[in-house]
């Protein structure tokens, strides 16, 4: 029998798409929630489906951003409960950015999503978990059959392997305080 134990926290990452006036505003709304940015993606065109073209127009812009806290886990329901409050304060027929909450670990990126599907799995209060992304040893982080287009993409894919190394010192210290080595 294995005994339930606390998993380590994780990176909180968001990913933007957004029009472009709309990024400063939603990073700084982001902050006063989350804490600092500490790690962000190059910004790239959202051009790999026209899916939000006919709420948010076309232009659309992708970036990922990383959080210098560690999150519990199990917080990514509130998160994502909190980042759909934040896109409504934008909302103006219809969104102009579109905030995907997530966390890495050292093995997976894990996103939140209102939407259900065979590969989701229920949280609570709505929201679903998927794994978007696995980590490979030699590899680095790789998608899955269902990972969206843009989260296979060289510059997401460079972006998430930094959040993990960055995690990845993150953890050091926070196993150092726990062990009051610090």
């Amino acid at each position: 029998m294995g005994i339930p134990k606390k998993p380590d926290p994780a990176k909180l990452i968001i990913g933007l798409i957004f029009q472009p006036e709309y990024l400063d505003p939603a990073v700084k709304e982001l902050q006063k929630h989350f804490g600092p940015v500490s790690l962000e993606s190059e910004i790239i065109p959202f051009d790999t489906t026209s899916y939000y073209e006919p709420e948010m127009g076309k232009g659309l812009k992708r970036r990922w951003i990383a959080f210098k806290n560690l999150i519990e886990q199990d917080k990514i329901v509130e998160i994502k409960l909190k980042t759909n409050e934040i896109e409504r304060l934008w909302m103006d027929g219809g969104r102009k950015v579109n905030i995907d909450p997530g966390y890495v670990t050292e093995s997976k990126l894990v996103l939140a999503t209102t939407k259900n599907y065979s590969h989701r799995i229920y949280l609570r209060d709505g929201i679903y978990a998927e794994v978007t992304l696995i980590y490979r040893k030699k590899e680095g982080f790789v998608p899955l059959q269902w990972t969206y287009p843009d989260y296979t993409t060289e510059v997401a894919l460079n972006f998430f392997n930094r959040v993990r190394e960055e995690l990845k010192r993150d953890l050091r210290e926070y196993r150092a305080r726990s062990l009051g080595l610090d």
